[in-house]
């Protein structure tokens, strides 16, 4: 038996339970891990009030990111000891492989053991941020040295990642904030340049920033109405990748601007790079080369015990934090 946290009903974060639940085995390729640390994603707050691209069966755990120690290694599993100090790729099911617990399970192949000189708090705040940007921006956007690239909602785990990820390949990372409250950590954090979109033009300071060519590439998470100055300042050829839905209000379409500067709008999700082992194993690596020479290092905004898990959902969902959320078990 193992206390994880589940939940029987769709909700805020007061429907999270605490509950001692048996835990199989694990099965054939599979590791079972006793969790040290939690990394919080905005994914599950999604999935706890049922408007997750997953839609599990209730009673449902969840969670995407750990740390602990493998506790026990299932039949062909290859290149672990019993005592490992591991961290976890976020799995393509959460409802499947949650993490949220005292023990977890998981694929073999999205077991990492990270750099030795993470503690579980830095180690659980690693793979959901890293892969996320280094796939839409260096996998995909093929981003380069001396170009520029816009980070929206800059203050989150993602947004920080990103601008880490840009710096270490020599892009010039733009950080887009609601206001200014968070422009000095934003800049301390490596943004060269910061935006406060709620009291600044947009599109002008951009334009003001990027010069006459423009902005190659655009990170964003939130859609919405901002789709049409983000667009209105990239560079010919420019590509904006989406990789969530924050705004409630709709996203327009900016079809002469597409047209005329042959732009691309990519939607994107971790998930292409954690189901392709070749384009994981590049990505790991770079995380890993990353950390390990200090140019990427999580940024925690706050932890929690594991007993205030509602605590660090309610805290999840202020969008006053700094980096990552996360849960010491």
């Amino acid at each position: 038996m193992a206390r994880v946290v589940r939940f029987h009903q769709h909700g805020g974060p007061e429907v999270l339970r605490i509950e001692d639940v048996a835990i199989a085995p694990p099965a054939r390729g599979e590791v079972r891990i006793r969790i040290k640390a939690l990394g919080l994603n905005r994914a599950e707050a999604l999935m706890r009030t049922g408007t997750y691209i997953e839609t599990p069966a209730l009673p449902s755990g969840l969670g995407l990111e750990a740390a602990g120690i493998v506790e026990a290694i299932g039949e062909g599993v290859r290149g672990f000891a019993l005592g490992d100090a591991v961290s976890i790729v976020p799995p393509i099911s959460m409802a499947r492989w949650p993490a949220y617990g005292e023990l977890a399970t998981f694929p073999a192949e999205l077991v990492v053991k990270h750099p030795p000189k993470l503690g579980f708090p830095e180690a659980a705040a690693v793979w959901m941020q890293y892969l996320t940007a280094y796939g839409a921006l260096i996998d995909i956007a093929k981003l380069a040295r001396n170009e520029f690239v816009v980070i929206t909602a800059a203050s989150s785990s993602v947004g920080l990642a990103a601008i880490q990820i840009a710096n270490r390949v020599g892009a010039i990372p733009i950080a887009v904030t609601r206001t200014s409250a968070k422009a000095q950590a934003l800049r301390d954090a490596g943004a060269a340049h910061v935006i406060a979109s709620a009291e600044e033009d947009l599109q002008s300071r951009l334009e003001q920033i990027a010069g006459p060519n423009g902005v190659r590439a655009v990170l964003d998470p939130v859609g919405g109405p901002v789709f049409m100055p983000l667009t209105s300042a990239m560079a010919h050829g420019g590509i904006l990748i989406e990789y969530g839905g924050l705004s409630p209000e709709p996203t327009p379409f900016p079809l002469f601007t597409v047209l005329s500067k042959s732009l691309i709008l990519r939607g994107y999700r971790v998930h292409e790079i954690v189901q392709d082992p070749a384009r994981l194993a590049v990505a790991k690596a770079f995380v890993i080369d990353g950390l390990a020479d200090g140019t990427l290092k999580p940024i925690i905004a706050r932890t929690f015990p594991f007993e205030e898990i509602v605590a660090a959902h309610r805290y999840l969902e202020s969008n006053v934090q700094f980096g990552k959320i996360v849960v010491t078990v």
